[in-house]
């Protein structure tokens, strides 16, 4: 990033007595960092507002954060996917510093540390990263979740290398865009999600700090460099309180998996009661069939990711009944049941930073292989309904 182009990145704008200039940032780049310095450090500005979500700045000054991890408690909350992605992300981060040589978003914490040290209002501005992931992941259709999904476990287990084209996509300044790019194919009808909204709902939380009774008056606001576009013209009509705050709003959970979920569990529980009429024979073959292949294949899924013995047979067992239920899942239980068996020690929490950006090291650190058992434990209890369903029904009107 050049001096003569800074013009280009650094955009000065006016609202209700207060000057609010918007710095647009490349995320692997060290003028960025210069030039955030140079910028702070004139003593022109009273405020530093950074692209950083509340989640994303605590983990920016705590590096210690995943030492508190609960996992009991993370599994039994249904988060175990989340802190799945949540690792991919920072196992993507994390080859792209040791590729760079520069940790991604190192303005953003050099941001911080200036604005401390020279005792400056610090204000976050970007939404909640589960929030847009939440958003984006209810706007795609079924098959792009599952192109998302796929690329996402490709980049975790078979990618390691960052590609030049990733790295311009940084350079552009936008880490989400980037990440998204990297756990599958391009997706253009999610830019809305991933750009738009945050465009909109940057500048609403800017020109809300300009509106407080204590709002400041000189306010120096980074953001990827590619926000700029969205950014600059929204300022002529900003977003009132009533949009950001719904920009801010999570989708509500669907209840079209909720409900096919106990479809499924009841058809099957129909299709036993159908046999057992049959004969009783042919009811407890359908069962066996049932328990036999979904509780295999759930198993085998756990061993896949190296789970103790009796994670595996946990597996087993609860795979059958778990696959009727929509509200537990396989995964759930085992990773539960491993945690317990295999307590993390310190040294796994302790390397876990650097372990994550190895696909090799997932399987063997301990906190982070309680996450792999989770997932394919429910991938195979997955196949495992879908198999043991046909065969079951094969089975009925042959």
């Amino acid at each position: 990033m050049e001096a003569a182009s800074n013009a280009d990145v650094i955009k000065t704008l006016q609202h209700n007595g207060t000057t609010i200039t918007l710095l647009g940032t490349a995320h692997v780049s060290q003028k960025s960092v210069e030039l955030v310095e140079e910028k702070i450090r004139t003593g022109d500005y009273d405020c530093v507002a950074v692209e950083l979500c509340p989640p994303r700045y605590e983990n920016m000054v705590n590096q210690s954060w995943w030492k508190n991890l609960d996992i009991y408690q993370i599994l039994k909350s249904g988060k175990g996917s989340l802190l799945l992605i949540n690792l991919a992300l920072s196992a993507y981060q994390r080859r792209l510093a040791d590729k760079l040589g520069i940790e991604p978003g190192k303005e953003m914490a050099r941001a911080i540390d200036l604005a401390t040290e020279h005792n400056l209002r610090l204000e976050v501005i970007d939404r909640d990263i589960t929030t847009t992931l939440q958003r984006m992941y209810r706007r795609v259709g079924f098959w792009q979740k599952l192109k998302l999904v796929g690329g996402m476990i490709a980049s975790i287990f078979v990618g390691e290398e960052v590609t030049e084209e990733q790295i311009e996509n940084l350079k552009e300044g936008d880490m989400l865009q980037s990440l998204v790019e990297e756990f599958g194919e391009e997706l253009p009808e999610i830019k809305e999600v991933l750009i738009d909204e945050r465009d909109q709902y940057m500048v609403g939380k800017l020109v809300k700090l300009a509106e407080t009774p204590d709002a400041p008056k000189n306010i120096l606001a980074l953001v990827g460099a590619g926000h700029l576009i969205g950014m600059v013209p929204a300022f002529e009509s900003p977003p009132d309180s009533e949009m950001v705050e719904s920009l801010d709003r999570k989708p509500p959970p669907g209840r079209v998996g909720y409900y096919v979920g106990w479809g499924i569990g009841l058809f099957i529980i129909s299709m036993f009661a159908v046999g057992y009429m049959r004969s009783p024979e042919l009811g407890i073959d359908l069962i066996l069939t049932w328990v036999v292949l979904n509780g295999s294949l759930s198993a085998l899924g756990a061993a896949l990711a190296f789970a103790h013995p009796l994670s595996i047979l946990t597996a087993f067992v609860a795979a059958p009944i778990t696959s009727l239920n929509p509200t537990i899942g396989a995964g759930m239980v085992v990773g539960i049941v491993e945690s317990f068996i295999r307590k993390p020690r310190v040294a796994d929490f302790e390397s876990m930073r650097s372990d994550i950006a190895k696909w090799s090291m997932w399987w063997k650190n301990r906190v982070v292989r309680v996450f792999l058992i989770f997932f394919f434990a429910n991938l195979g209890s997955a196949a495992g309904t879908f198999l043991a369903g046909t065969s079951i029904v094969h089975q009925l009107v042959r």
